[in-house]
């Protein structure tokens, strides 16, 4: 197997190894996670947005980060990342940081507002994250307003963000 890790945007065959991979990182309790319960909501259930995006080494998916387009409010445009994961034997190596920081740059390129998350403020600081004021921004089951982040790929996208997030 090749030591190189090279990244790409996620494709449909894709789907198994991902699920696999949440699986074995998030386990059963996955599925409670908030990014999961917005996607309960889509109708296109498990399509990929073309902001999603995997690392590979050899033939073997090792991390990956999924983009889920959303409304916030009334207001569609807004993205939802979550779940990002990455295998534990190649954790803390930067692959989790790479794949966010270019699935949101080909969103800015594609022209999205702003994307939410539900993380920790001092790993996703780096990133461009910042945390949304209370009552803002709210999600679907519970989920603590302090860890709701978001970044603006537009400047004051996230001051007309306003409500509960939905599946766009």
């Amino acid at each position: 197997m090749s030591d190189k890790v090279s990244t790409r945007t996620a494709a449909p065959g894709d789907i198994p190894a991902i699920s696999e991979l949440h699986a074995r990182v998030f386990g059963p309790g996955r599925f409670a996670r908030s990014a999961y319960r917005v996607r309960e909501g889509k109708r296109d259930g498990g399509t990929l947005s073309p902001f999603c995006r995997v690392a590979i080494r050899g033939n073997r998916l090792i991390a990956s980060v999924i983009f889920t387009e959303v409304r916030i409010g009334h207001v569609a445009g807004a993205l939802l990342l979550g779940p990002l994961a990455v295998d534990p034997e190649f954790a803390g190596r930067g692959f989790g940081r790479q794949l966010v920081a270019e699935g949101l740059e080909e969103a800015k390129t594609a022209g999205r507002a702003l994307v939410l998350l539900v993380g920790d403020e001092p790993y996703y600081a780096r990133l461009g994250f910042q945390r949304v004021p209370p009552g803002q921004i709210t999600l679907p089951g519970p989920v603590n307003p302090a860890r709701i982040l978001a970044a603006s790929l537009i400047d004051g996208a996230l001051s007309t963000a306003r409500g509960l997030v939905s599946a766009a």
